[in-house]
């Protein structure tokens, strides 16, 4: 399982893997009840490798993000998303000391948080996260 592969689809709870092209759209699997169904154009559809999360100075990837949970927890579930909002925020700043707290809402820690968790009890290999887009150069 690759990060690349993983995907959040609006409306729906937890996290998808991608599994198979089909001719309307992709089939994904569930990461938490594993039931497979299609996702056409219809569905709003979210790659964990493409979202960023803001700070003061630049956009970091969300790849990044996942991979300082995993340093910081040792690549186990971190804390509930259900906590308080300070406590959600001061555990944020832990991994993300410069995060833009105008524009990262709690919502949006508890969201990345209920992500990493899921990854974590499928036992996710977060060092395996590179750090930057590998580009292909013909």
């Amino acid at each position: 399982m690759e990060l690349k592969d993983i995907v959040a689809i609006s409306g729906k709870p937890g996290l998808y893997e991608i599994k198979a092209q089909s001719k309307g759209g992709i089939i994904v699997e569930s990461l938490i009840d594993s039931k497979r169904f299609p996702v056409t154009v219809t569905h709003n559809i979210s790659a964990l490798n493409e979202i960023a999360i803001y700070t003061y100075e630049e956009e970091i990837p969300l790849r990044i993000i996942f991979k300082t949970i995993g340093e910081k927890e040792n690549g186990k579930e971190a804390i509930n998303p259900k906590e308080s909002g300070k406590v959600l925020s001061s555990y944020f700043r832990e991994v993300l000391p410069n995060f833009d707290e105008e524009r990262v809402y709690t919502s949006n820690i508890k969201k990345i948080l209920q992500w990493y968790n899921i990854l974590a009890s499928k036992n996710f290999d977060f060092t395996s996260i590179v750090e930057e887009e590998e580009t292909e150069e013909a």
